[in-house]
């Protein structure tokens, strides 16, 4: 029997953990742990989240809580060489980009390095991202992650790119897909049932989303108070809907900007959210998720961000990216409201099934190395 322990620690983590945990119960040979670790910690929004993605409840919670960068990596890494120690696992699978994944990842090799009889292969879901700002303390977390992954599962093309250029022996990447289209797809139906357009008072395609959350974007005072003057412009055209993460309202209080002419809410489970995307007329954001998802829901999104670390959102995907330019801002908006909307493709592997070969890619592993 295989012993696996899957990490997660965002609700990012969750969408992009919960249908590998699905499909792993087909290998009876395979022993599924879940660890999490407690980075997002609002205990009503992770119940949400974990009865709209099916989720079973964790194995271990580690508690970690908010803090900075380094008090995070640190109290992951301290909780979670605990459980790796404790029960041995064959192979640690982690995903995303977040200091949980990082910390997680760290705590697993350096176990093996240490002690010789502890033998967790490292496995990464969505390997291979870059946006190339140093900027983001995300994309250190990607980077360091790969570096020491044994498995580098990607999404799209380039990843295998970027992870070549890096030095990763191509005979460890796995070209396999988004996972993340894979709970989109299987949660389709059931967000069609939800109703927060009622709950609202919204009509479709009568409004457009926003999700706010970079620390350069509400960190930084002048440039928050530049987006939301444009935002201010849109909403004379149509409402904004406006989900605001913990960190984002905590900006909005220390920075006291205008914002009243938001529809402010608070974070929505993943059901409602999917369903706000589905019949909005078009999205703003700087998170990476959501540029992939509109893609599959061939829903305009405009990016507040200069680079993206999922390209194929702009190359092929419904994605614009527009940073915190007012101009380029009104221009895709005016365009989107005339109906010259940018259609999109969908991405190979985009399919719902990239789970089935990120298991069985796994379980390959597994049985080779012993």
């Amino acid at each position: 029997m295989y012993r696996v322990i899957f990490a997660a620690g965002a609700r990012p983590n969750f969408m992009k953990v919960a249908p590998v945990l699905l499909e792993i119960r087909r290998y009876r040979s395979i022993k599924s742990y879940l660890v999490h670790t407690g980075q997002h910690y609002d205990k009503n929004l992770s119940k949400i989240f974990f009865n709209d993605l099916n989720l079973p409840v964790p194995h271990f919670s580690l508690g970690i809580g908010s803090g900075t960068h380094g008090t995070q990596g640190a109290r992951v890494m301290m909780e979670f060489e605990k459980i790796v120690q404790r029960h041995d696992p064959h192979a640690v699978v982690v995903v995303g980009d977040v200091n949980s994944t990082l910390g997680c990842a760290l705590a697993a090799v350096k176990t093996r390095c240490m002690n010789a009889r502890y033998r967790p292969l490292i496995a990464h879901i969505e390997a291979g991202l870059r946006s190339h700002d140093w900027r983001m303390p995300e994309e250190y977390n990607r980077r360091l992650t790969d570096a020491v992954s044994d498995m580098l599962f990607t999404t799209e093309p380039t990843a295998r790119k970027n992870l070549m250029r890096e030095g990763i022996n191509p005979q460890n990447i796995y070209f396999v897909g988004n996972v993340m289209i894979d709970s989109l797809k299987r949660s389709l139906k059931r967000a069609q049932e939800s109703r927060v357009l009622s709950r609202l008072k919204l009509q479709e395609k009568s409004y457009a989303i926003l999700t706010l959350h970079r620390p350069t974007n509400v960190d930084e005072r002048q440039r928050l108070r530049n987006l939301l003057a444009v935002l201010k412009k849109i909403t004379r055209i149509l409402p904004i809907v406006f989900p605001v993460h913990p960190r984002t309202r905590k900006m909005l209080v220390e920075h006291n900007p205008e914002h009243k002419f938001l529809t402010t809410v608070p974070p929505q489970g993943y059901l409602d959210f999917l369903k706000l995307m589905m019949h909005a007329r078009f999205v703003l954001t700087d998170s990476g998720g959501i540029q992939e998802e509109t893609t599959v829901l061939r829903i305009p999104c405009l990016t507040l961000r200069e680079n993206t670390e999922r390209p194929i959102t702009v190359t092929k995907g419904t994605n614009i990216l527009v940073g915190a330019d007012r101009e380029r801002i009104m221009d895709a908006v005016g365009r989107i409201m005339e109906g010259k909307v940018k259609k999109g493709t969908i991405p190979k592997f985009w399919d719902g099934r990239a789970a089935q070969r990120i298991c069985k890619a796994l379980h390959n592993r597994l049985v080779s190395s012993w």
